[in-house]
Parts: C-alpha cells; sequence; structure tokens
C-alpha cells in the first residue's frame, strides 16, 4: 500500500487525511498549474453523465474543495452533498460555496468515505473525483457508495489513468515522476505529497482492472471514458 508519508507512523487514512491539511492553502493553484487548466474540463464531462438526471440527490465523495460539488449544482440537483476527510479542504470548499450562494444547496461534511455517514438507498447520484486512490480500503469504500445509492442510482468516477500510446505515454511518464514532483513539492512545501500523486496513480487498479473492483461492490459498469490521451479516466456505473 502507497503512503504520502513512508517515514512517519499512521495509517493510509490518517496520512491521507494529513496530507491534504497541509497543501489545501496551495492545493487549487496547484491543480490549475499542474493540470494546465484541463481538470477544469473533466470536471465538466463528469457532471455531463448526470444532466439526465431530474433534480438528483447528489453524494459528491472526497469533495475537497468542492469544485465538482460547485459544477454538480448546474444541473440544478435537489441537494448536494460534500464530504472529505480534510477540515481544511473543507474550510476553502465553504469559502467557495458561500462566495456562490449556494449554502442552501450544498452541505459540506467531515467524514470518511468507507463509513459513510447516510443511510441505505439515499442517493440518486455519487461523484468521486482523484478520491478513490486515496482510500485505505477501496473495496470498502466502493461497497459504502454501493450501500447508499438508491437502486438504479449512478456512480460516476473520475481517476488518473496512464496513456498507453506513443509517444504520449513516454511524455507523460516523464513529466509525471520528473516535473510534477518538484514543481508541486516546491510550491506546496510538501514534497513527499506530491511524490505521493504519481506513486498512487502507478498502483491504482485502473480501466477494466477498476471495473472488477466495481463489479465486486455491487455495481455495473456502463461506460469507461478516457479524457485527455489516456491522462484520466471517467468510469460510470450503477447500482442494479
Amino acid at each position: 500500500m502507497v503512503k504520502p508519508y513512508n517515514n512517519l507512523e499512521g495509517s493510509k487514512k490518517e496520512q491521507v487525511q494529513s496530507m491534504f491539511d497541509r497543501i489545501a492553502p496551495r492545493y487549487d493553484l496547484l491543480n490549475r498549474l499542474l493540470s494546465f487548466g484541463i481538470d477544469k474540463i473533466w470536471r465538466k464531462n463528469v457532471v455531463k453523465q448526470l444532466k439526465d438526471l431530474k433534480g438528483p440527490m447528489v453524494l459528491d465523495v472526497a469533495t475537497g474543495t468542492g469544485d465538482l460539488a460547485l459544477e454538480i449544482c448546474k444541473i440544478d440537483p435537489v441537494a448536494v452533498y460534500g464530504l472529505d476527510l480534510s477540515s481544511e479542504m473543507l474550510e476553502f470548499a465553504k469559502e467557495k460555496v458561500l462566495k456562490k450562494h449556494l449554502h442552501m444547496t450544498i452541505q459540506l461534511r467531515q467524514g470518511d468515505s468507507e463509513d459513510l455517514p447516510f443511510e441505505d438507498d439515499f442517493f440518486d447520484a455519487i461523484t468521486v473525483a482523484f478520491g478513490v486512490r486515496n482510500f485505505e480500503n477501496l473495496t470498502k469504500g466502493l461497497t459504502e457508495m454501493h450501500r447508499v445509492l438508491k437502486p438504479g442510482g449512478r456512480l460516476v468516477v473520475l481517476e488518473f489513468s496512464k496513456p498507453a500510446k506513443f509517444p504520449f505515454k513516454q511524455l507523460y511518464r516523464f513529466y509525471f515522476t520528473r516535473v510534477l514532483p518538484w514543481w508541486g513539492g516546491l510550491i506546496s512545501r510538501d514534497k513527499e505529497a506530491y511524490a505521493y500523486l504519481p506513486a498512487s496513480v502507478f498502483q491504482f487498479p485502473e480501466g477494466k482492472e477498476f471495473e472488477k473492483e466495481l463489479r465486486k461492490a455491487g455495481l455495473k459498469p456502463q461506460a469507461l471514458l478516457p479524457q485527455t490521451f489516456g491522462i484520466a479516466t471517467i468510469y460510470v456505473s450503477e447500482k442494479e
């Protein structure tokens, strides 16, 4: 299991929480810089997978600073619950929600994705952007999301993946393992956090392997949508 801080004690979950608390002040800046702004397009593409839902109740797991929760509001949901382990990330999310006057629609809550504080069959849809690879127990996290989804409910996961075609595969690997950790570590002042990012991506069961994990949790894969030459992938599945 890959952890953010190999030289420190604590479970992966504890370390992930600590890591995001540390990098929260510069998280949005780094997202824009390190992805060249493409992450905004990816989040819009996640929300496109929910556009046919009428007034849905949506849970955004690992909501971070709330970018995806805010984007979901464009489809006129009944409510969006944003859940995250990091209290510091949620403070920045709260500022955005208040600035957009969406505090009546978005409810932010600190909580554990592997022990969701919601009733069974509660949500019409769940989204996760760049969060599932940080789960300490992937099966438990997916199973919990299955539990709180209504029958027929939709799970949309956006996660990093690895391009497979030349020359983008080689360029991506160089950028992701050499440039990104150095640049991210310099700006965030937490070099371990941005060394953990590529390490967590390379060990994540992407593509068909991740779809197997979805099936294990009781979810039925519906679509696998590569983004930007395969840098990221959107996985759409449903609760039967």
